[in-house]
């Protein structure tokens, strides 16, 4: 198991429209062990902020410590140790799998990479990565083409284990898969934190996949944290709109779709020109766009509330309902 510490995190791209601030100042924490959840729509930077953690995008302020080691400029040899430490698998596996290699040669690719085998280690080796994510290792020899959504997707998080990492960053795992098989994939993440102790940044957008497997909850928007809280209290009683609003969204047995929307109507603000003061504030049934008072929300960045440190909201109007 490994620890993660992101410490005021910011990422920026420059596109034809302008800078785009797509992580801003983000610091969260995962303890040895334990399993994070980070929820939110499509453009929230969600995986921009997972791809700065393995080095994949850069970095343009703050701090990132894996296991109490500071990794945010990482050298190539540093780099090296933070792949054997934290590994990601991505949303999909048609593209994350190489198709001209057989699933024998994606495993070893991995496990070979930090420790040299023989042959009847290497073969051992992928027996009991395939029995880790319940496939038979009569598969070894095919390739990518020949399995289905769900064993391809189970492929690639075999291959993260080939190293032996402390810590996996699951990033949309599920949602390029049918939701028949959405569940089995889950079930194979539960049983690996189990057996293996891992510790987990699981991203998504299904806020019941996320509540499956994350011990705690880290809701962001447009480039912020804006509520991070047990899972339970946070499902319970959220204090965000935006989280609120998530909720609102998930569709229900016997519900009216119509009143589905009420929450997010409006469209998510241009990332280029983030708006001033609160970033929600555009969309929020709470704030100004609902009650002409409240001002403070249109000019001042509300800081996350350190009242409660197991439940923090950035919002001037926490916990307050339509």
């Amino acid at each position: 198991m490994s620890s993660l510490a992101v410490e005021n995190v910011t990422v920026r791209f420059r596109s034809r429209s302008g800078t785009v601030t797509a992580v801003d100042r983000v610091s969260f924490e995962i303890a040895d062990g334990q399993a994070v959840g980070l929820v939110g729509e499509s453009g929230s930077g969600k995986s921009t902020l997972a791809r700065a953690i393995v080095g994949l995008a850069p970095i343009h302020g703050g701090r990132i410590e894996v296991d109490g080691q500071d990794v945010t400029h990482r050298s190539g040899a540093m780099r090296r140790r933070l792949g054997k430490q934290v590994q990601i698998i991505f949303q999909d596996p048609d593209t994350a799998l190489d198709p001209r290699m057989t699933v024998r040669q994606s495993l070893l690719e991995g496990a070979t990479a930090f420790v040299r085998l023989d042959r009847a280690a290497r073969e051992a080796k992928v027996v009991e990565l395939l029995g880790l994510v319940g496939l038979d290792d009569g598969l070894a020899s095919v390739y990518p083409r020949e399995l289905s959504g769900g064993q391809r997707q189970r492929i690639a998080i075999a291959r993260a284990l080939a190293v032996d990492p402390g810590m996996l960053i699951a990033d949309e795992i599920t949602s390029a898969l049918d939701v028949s098989v959405q569940g089995a994939v889950l079930n194979v993440i539960q049983q690996l934190r189990a057996r293996l102790g891992l510790s987990m940044l699981f991203i998504g957008h299904n806020l019941a996949a996320v509540r499956y497997v994350s011990d705690v909850i880290a809701v962001m928007y447009l480039g912020q944290i804006v509520e991070v809280a047990p899972t339970d209290q946070l499902l319970n009683d959220p204090q965000h709109p935006y989280t609120r609003a998530l909720l609102e969204s998930i569709p229900r047995l016997g519900q009216d779709v119509r009143g589905q929307d009420r929450w997010l109507a409006a469209e998510q603000a241009d990332p280029t020109q983030s708006p001033a003061g609160c970033r929600f504030h555009l969309r929020c049934p709470v704030g100004p766009s609902s009650h002409a008072d409240r001002t403070i929300c249109c000019t001042a960045d509300p800081a996350a509330d350190a009242a409660d440190r197991d439940h923090r909201a950035a919002c001037h109007f926490a916990g307050t309902t339509v």
